[in-house]
């Protein structure tokens, strides 16, 4: 695990998710009875292996910022599925977010400010027209029409990062439609940063920024005010 980025107050750490099962076997050993239990839920290895190493490196890092030993943290979700930290039963002062894909994970934590990341390795997709007719507002299945396929492809991936950091951000999941919100056009032409509002939740600015690369595309986002 290394530190990947460093947007504004929030630390954004990048998890190699390779085959290694060294680092999986000593991942197993910070997990909690219940983490346990749902691991051997997944089906496949790979699955297993990316919820055991993330899951562990999130708890190695609440640990050393919240200064408490692995025993007395514990993890809760949301209604719609947020989790959030408690230590001793009291609520954390931390805010946190994971996403993983493929060989990838990033996991991202703040003192403050509700947050949320997201990854996505750059492979092909079988549906990608389908795919931007459902996700995307008017205006931005618009940018698609100029590009070629492997143009529209990372433009997917860059606006699907951004639309679901904003999503697991905000918390409220599949509530939170995301062909319903446009992202800004600058930010839709290759702008690395803006601070927006989404109509359905007009109180609340997020700062959103683009972070991956040419394996992985991802997306941060985080209440600002």
């Amino acid at each position: 695990m290394s530190e990947w980025r460093t947007i504004g107050d929030s630390a954004v750490f990048h998890v190699d998710l390779r085959a290694q099962a060294c680092s999986e076997t000593d991942a197993l050993a910070w997990l909690d009875e219940g983490e346990r239990d749902r691991r051997c839920r997944f089906r496949h290895p790979s699955a297993r292996r990316r919820f055991t190493v993330c899951r562990a490196a999130v708890r190695r890092l609440l640990c050393l910022r919240l200064g408490c030993r692995n025993r007395d943290l514990a993890f809760k979700t949301s209604r719609y599925g947020k989790p959030y930290a408690l230590v001793r039963g009291t609520l954390a002062k931390v805010s946190f977010n994971v996403s993983h894909s493929g060989d990838h994970g990033l996991i991202a934590v703040a003192s403050e400010g509700r947050i949320g990341v997201d990854a996505e390795e750059r492979r092909p997709r079988r549906d990608l027209d389908r795919d931007i007719r459902s996700l995307f507002a008017p205006a931005e299945r618009n940018e698609f029409e100029r590009l070629n396929r492997d143009q529209r492809l990372n433009l997917f991936y860059d606006l699907w990062t951004m639309k679901e950091a904003l999503v697991k951000a905000d918390g409220a999941g599949l509530a939170l439609d995301t062909a319903r919100f446009e992202l800004p056009v600058a930010m839709v032409r290759g702008s690395r940063s803006a601070v927006l509002k989404i109509p359905a939740r007009p109180l609340t600015s997020w700062r959103l920024e683009r972070c991956g690369d040419a394996r992985f595309a991802a997306a941060h986002a985080q209440e600002v005010g």
